[in-house]
């Protein structure tokens, strides 16, 4: 639609004017841009194929200008580190997904080796993450004790030589669960719903986070002193866990219990010292990789599990298994267990590809990496793999070793791929209290959020808010409700927030021409028969009455009480004896009824509403704007507009706001707060002059010029 030209003319103090108009916008047929658009996806030329192959694959497009000299290095260097440190934490994070070592070491594989070829981001690391095992694990828990099997201990874990009814249980569930999970990601990239991961505040996502680690170190407590206790499934599990831990304390095994406090104390120190001396370390020390060898040997050379009955790993097979196809029909069971995995793995591997892009000055795309993690699980899924996602330590590892590429994740798959082929077996001794350390001590940088709440409440009460209701709940209830809590809670802190904003009268600021909040600046002037009231949210459906309410507090008036209590009085004076009689039935004096029915006296005549913060009107903000325009008039109080952005302005035009053909809008639309002031100085002026029988000049020319 062609819109009407709006021009404003503004006076300075030299009497000089310009000319400022709205930009005339042809009409837009949406229908004919809708199919073109439409033809032009639809058809099918070979430079259209090739860009959506390179599209699909971004290594098609980096790999051939890969600068080798300058490049490989540093992709190696970091590639192995990553590769060193992957290896025990895939073996220690199969204890949060209820899973054997070997199925995280297929899923650090496949993934590293896709997101090669699919990622848009140079330094994520993706593979496997403690807060998705520990979903997964909630999930396979759950599932193998609706069919009846036993968590009470460790046993239901299938081995090479037992239980193999339990194998294929857990595979055709995980599996399911995992096929679900990445459909859902690949169908938000196809649908193109990358936008999704703006809703997840940074507060929310960090909540979240840290309320999942309370849950993730609860889990392993059980492994740091060797006792066997219910896994915990639902709500509270926490809580629970806790109540165990404490009845069975009694059966705590004494050696995991040392071998636990070694190991802590051991890679706690050497992380300290590692953060301390970082730049003078040209990589990270691999300290989880000698604590495992070191405790391996321990075990193996001292008989800790035959002597001491420490729960050890077990038999890790080599190779690898034949691919099976997920149970389709256990999807529908775990669609709603996949969506939170999803919704999660996707929030955070774009939160790290964004703040690597940002660091290192290039782009990712949103919608790319929903399929690139998506199929870093689906083709994963015929080769037992669970979910993945981008994981925070091994990513800032990755960025301080010198990565440039993600040719270091190819380096990293075939770390990973040597233990699968031969070193497996030799972790047969590995202690699991030892692997319950490590994803422990991984969990400093999440638990040291707590440190942070402080300075969080000093920059912001209500995001601070949020971290907590969201890490209560993760914790407290479960990581799947803490999620949605904490989504739904930061959605509601931005509705109140426009439901209640800040109000204020506004004061000049002196010799100037600038206006602001009267109760947050001193020496402000007021300015004489005029009240500028501002408003600091859109004006829409949910906050109306506020906005109501608010004018009319601060005003000291609301018009319809003033007009009822008019109304009343002049119903007062028509119902008065006739002159002469001086007293009432009761025999009070007249001159005393007159005093207690005279009209509140009002000591402005305009109200300048400053719009300036004012982004958007719905139809019953416009209404609002409508309805105190027509009850002021009746008081003889004019309402004069400021600041409004070009869409607040068209929302009142279509609105009828300004009457028909606009006619009005000249003396109720003005360009600042300070040209409004003005007209309503002259208006004022005017109207004295008229009591005295004298018209002074027209106002100047200070309004928005609407023109055809």
């Amino acid at each position: 639609m062609e819109r009407p030209l709006e021009a404003t003319r503004l006076e300075s103090s030299t009497s000089s004017c310009f000319l400022m108009e709205r930009k005339t916008h042809v009409k837009i047929n949406r229908k004919q841009i809708m199919l073109a658009k439409l033809r032009k996806s639809c058809s099918c030329t070979p430079r259209k194929l090739k860009n959506l192959v390179m599209d699909f694959f971004p290594v098609l497009r980096w790999l051939p200008k890969y600068q080798c000299k300058e490049y490989i290095w540093g992709d190696i260097m970091s590639g192995l580190v990553i590769g060193i440190i992957l290896v025990p934490q895939a073996i220690a994070y199969s204890l949060l997904a209820g899973l054997k070592p070997i199925y995280s070491l297929y899923t650090s594989f496949f993934a590293n080796i896709i997101y090669f070829l699919m990622g848009t981001s140079r330094h994520v690391s993706v593979g496997i993450f403690s807060l998705i095992s520990l979903m997964v694990g909630q999930v396979v828990d759950r599932e193998l004790l609706l069919a009846g099997f036993d968590l009470n201990d460790d046993h239901y874990l299938p081995t090479a030589s037992s239980l193999p009814s339990v194998l294929n249980y857990v595979q055709h569930k995980f599996k399911a669960h995992l096929f679900f999970f990445l459909s859902s990601q690949v169908l938000m990239g196809i649908f193109r719903l990358g936008f999704v991961s703006m809703y997840l505040s940074e507060s929310m996502l960090d909540g979240f986070a840290t309320g999942a680690s309370l849950t993730i170190l609860t889990a392993q407590v059980k492994y740091l002193i060797g006792i066997k206790i219910p896994r915990s499934q639902g709500q509270g599990m926490l809580v629970i866990t806790w109540i165990n831990i404490f009845q069975n304390i009694s059966q705590a095994n004494l050696c995991d219990v040392i071998t636990s406090a070694i190991c802590i104390v051991v890679l706690v120190t050497a992380k300290e010292l590692g953060d301390r001396y970082k730049h003078k370390l040209k990589f990270p020390l691999p300290t989880e990789l000698v604590v495992i060898v070191v405790a391996t040997l321990v075990s193996h050379y001292g008989n800790l599990n035959e002597v001491y009955a420490s729960s050890v790993s077990g038999v890790i097979p080599t190779g690898f298994i034949p691919p099976k196809v997920p149970c389709f029909d256990l999807m529908l069971r775990v669609a709603v267990d996949a969506l939170p995995l999803a919704i999660v793995s996707f929030a955070f591997t774009v939160s790290l590809s964004e703040m690597c892009a940002k660091k290192y000055a290039y782009t990712i795309r949103a919608n790319q990496e929903m399929f690139a993690v998506g199929f870093c699980n689906i083709i994963p899924s015929f080769f037992h793999s669970f979910a993945t996602s981008a994981a925070l330590a091994k990513t800032l590892v990755k960025t301080s070793t010198g990565c440039q590429t993600q040719v270091s994740g190819v380096i990293s798959a075939m770390v990973v791929l040597l233990v699968l082929l031969f070193l497996a077996p030799l972790f047969y001794s590995l202690q699991k209290c030892v692997l319950a350390c490590i994803i422990i001590v991984s969990l400093r940088g999440a638990l040291r959020k707590f440190r942070d709440v402080p300075v969080r409440y000093h920059v912001n009460k209500v995001d601070t808010l949020v971290w907590v209701i969201t890490m209560s709940a993760s914790a407290l209830i479960s990581t799947e409700i803490g999620l949605l809590v904490g989504i739904v809670f930061s959605m509601l802190c931005i509705i109140v927030r426009t439901q209640r904003p800040r109000t204020a009268l506004l004061g000049q600021i002196q010799n100037t021409s600038f206006y602001e909040d009267d109760l947050e600046y001193k020496n402000l002037s007021s300015v004489p028969k005029v009240k500028i009231f501002r408003f600091e949210a859109p004006l829409y459906y949910a906050n109306r009455n506020y906005f109501l309410k608010s004018l009319y507090r601060l005003t000291d008036l609301d018009p319809n009480l003033e007009a009822a209590r008019r109304k009343k009085y002049e119903k007062k004076e028509q119902q008065q004896p006739k002159k002469g009689d001086h007293t009432t039935a009761n025999g009070l004096d007249m001159g005393e009824t007159t005093v207690q029915l005279v009209p509140k006296q009002i000591d402005f005549q305009a109200i300048v509403v400053d719009c300036s913060s004012i982004s958007f009107l719905d139809t019953t903000g416009v209404n609002t704007l409508k309805e105190i325009l027509k009850d002021y008039k009746e008081l003889n109080i004019s309402v004069l507009l400021a600041c409004c952005n070009p869409s607040v302005i068209d929302s009142l035009k279509r609105g009828g706001y300004f009457g028909k053909d606009f006619g009005s809008m000249q003396e109720l639309l003005f360009y600042s707060i300070h040209n409004a002031v003005q007209f309503a100085k002259d208006l004022n002026l005017s109207a004295d002059c008229s009591a005295n029988n004298y018209l002074p000049p027209f106002p100047p020319s200070l309004w928005l010029v609407h023109t055809q």
